[in-house]
């Protein structure tokens, strides 16, 4: 007769690796017996898999959740939820966070919550949250102040260190941000307002996306870019595959960033794509992707791999605004070259900004932001990281001479547009910087973290889906296509002055059609 089975406690990080194990298509009987647990509490962890995912991406410390084995709840759940709410959203912005200020905070929440009884934010309270929550960096006296510069210092030496402990390459050493964007957001002869840009006297509605730039310190490895909008299926997209777009697009209801959309592309995008590159140079396929402290940023112990050879390290919060590559003009040469490439296009094409503003679809947007990312030179990259890595190596071959697009560009592009050959270079530097600001993630007042504390859902904007095609998807046949890259062909032979390089290549979009149409015939 064998034996009772002997109770094990799982740490919040066993749960962890096995939901990471699950996922990757482990099987529950397979590890019940590595953890030696029951299958049932396999399938806790299974059916319980978000809550424990979030409790841990709330985390500060990868030491603490190794030891934790439970997520007992706070006896002021409410509270407790709100205080974690405001704590993360004041850390992402750099700002001090003491004892005393979490108490201030924590009296304030509890009576504007309408909790019943006396409460008394004490030092045992405190070292009570900062445990259930696994943070580390709340001090009794005040932090250091945001930006400060000794900080800075202590960092970069630490990072360095690291990165000999760890023997990483510059091409092993990923940093990634996320922005707001105001894609339809166009210059004005008066003045800029954020996602309502005066066009003309025409006012627009606001049209917002969250965009994430990821690359390597060296700036010869950049991921696509990560977009987040409202719509699952917005109309422009029509019967387009979103995994053909230039961009990882994903949806979520406000189009913020947030802890399940950065872990499924941490996962899914981000591992395979820097190890498939880092295999391709023949280095050791292990990385680092430094962040911010952004709410949107999951724990270190959820941003690791299967293997743990890439990772996630963080920045403290007071010398994030100062040093972080993507804010040192990563991000804003991007969106230049983003607005600049939409006036150069409405050149282009003829129109006046109106009509060009008016046909503009987040589609058409998309492929815009992309082609400005692709025109971030690696120089421009690997600069950005000296303030962290000062030895780097810039690689030959890079072009030091090209400029980036300046408010005396896009003057020069305004000029040749109707109505706004007279903008003033104040007001189309306003434009370029209209959402340099802009977080990637949703920042909440003190009655919206009180509202979600008490689980009351967001009031979404009945328009939340409006951008959803309604009809069904339109299936284009081989012969369909092929017979209208024939009608363009036609058109572009009897228009004088189209160029060579136009018709070569439809002609090998043709070829490309003709071929997919007898594979498939063949087949059948």
């Amino acid at each position: 007769m064998s034996g009772k089975r002997k109770r094990v406690v799982l740490t919040i990080k066993d749960k962890l690796d096995i939901i990471k194990k699950l996922e990757d298509g482990g099987s529950s009987k397979q590890l019940a017996v590595i953890y030696g647990i029951g299958e049932t509490t396999v399938r806790d962890i299974r059916k319980n898999k978000e809550k424990i995912i979030t409790y841990a991406s709330s985390s500060d410390s990868t030491s603490l959740l190794a030891k934790r084995k439970s997520m007992k709840p706070s006896m002021y759940e409410e509270l407790d939820k709100a205080m974690l709410e405001w704590f993360n959203q004041q850390r992402a912005k750099g700002n001090p966070i003491s004892g005393p200020i979490c108490a201030k905070r924590a009296e304030f929440f509890f009576y504007a919550l309408g909790m019943d009884g006396d409460f008394n934010p004490s030092a045992g309270w405190l070292t009570r949250f900062k445990q259930r929550h696994s943070i580390r960096e709340i001090n009794i006296r005040n932090e250091r102040l945001n930006g400060d510069e000794t900080a800075v210092e202590d960092f970069c030496n630490n990072f360095r260190d690291f990165i000999e402990r760890e023997n990483l390459q510059p091409e092993q050493i990923y940093n990634a941000d996320e922005t707001g964007l105001f894609w339809k957001c166009l210059p004005s002869r008066t003045s800029v307002i954020k996602g309502k840009c005066t066009v003309s006297g025409h006012k627009s509605i606001e049209e917002r996306v969250t965009i994430m730039c990821c690359a390597n310190a060296t700036g010869l490895h950049k991921l696509k870019l990560c977009v987040v909008g409202k719509a699952k299926k917005p109309r422009s997209f029509k019967s387009t595959d979103t995994s053909n777009l230039p961009v990882s697009y994903f949806s979520q209801k406000g189009a913020w960033m947030d802890l399940s959309i950065f872990r499924q592309w941490f996962d899914k995008i981000f591992v395979p794509q820097v190890r498939e590159y880092l295999r391709s140079k023949g280095l050791q396929e292990k990385a680092v992707l430094l962040l911010d402290n952004s709410p949107t940023h999951p724990n270190e112990n959820v941003l690791r791999s299967d293997d743990g050879q890439i990772f996630a390290k963080y920045l403290p919060p007071n010398v994030a605004s100062l040093i972080q590559p993507s804010d040192q003009g990563v991000i804003a040469t991007m969106k230049r070259n983003y607005r600049a490439g939409l006036l150069q296009n409405n050149l282009e094409e003829g129109n006046d900004l109106k009509s060009f503003w008016k046909k503009l679809t987040l589609l058409d947007a998309l492929y815009e932001i992309a082609m400005a990312w692709n025109l971030v030179k690696p120089i421009t990259i690997s600069r950005a990281w000296k303030k962290i890595l000062p030895t780097i190596e810039e690689k030959e071959g890079l072009d030091f001479d090209e400029e980036d697009v300046s408010v005396a560009t896009v003057a020069t592009i305004l000029q040749h547009t109707k109505g706004l050959e007279n903008v003033t270079t104040e007001n189309i530097e306003k434009w370029l910087e209209v959402d340099s600001t802009e977080p990637g993630y949703e920042v909440l007042t003190d009655s919206e973290i009180i509202r979600r504390a008490q689980g009351q859902t967001d009031e979404s904007s009945e328009n939340e889906e409006e951008e959803i095609e309604l009809i069904p998807e339109k299936h284009i046949n081989h012969a369909a296509a092929l017979q209208w890259t024939e009608n363009l062909l036609d058109y572009l032979e009897q228009q004088g002055d189209m160029i060579l390089p136009d018709k070569l290549v439809i002609r090998k979009l043709r070829a490309t059609i003709r071929n997919k149409q007898k594979m498939t015939t063949s087949s059948q």
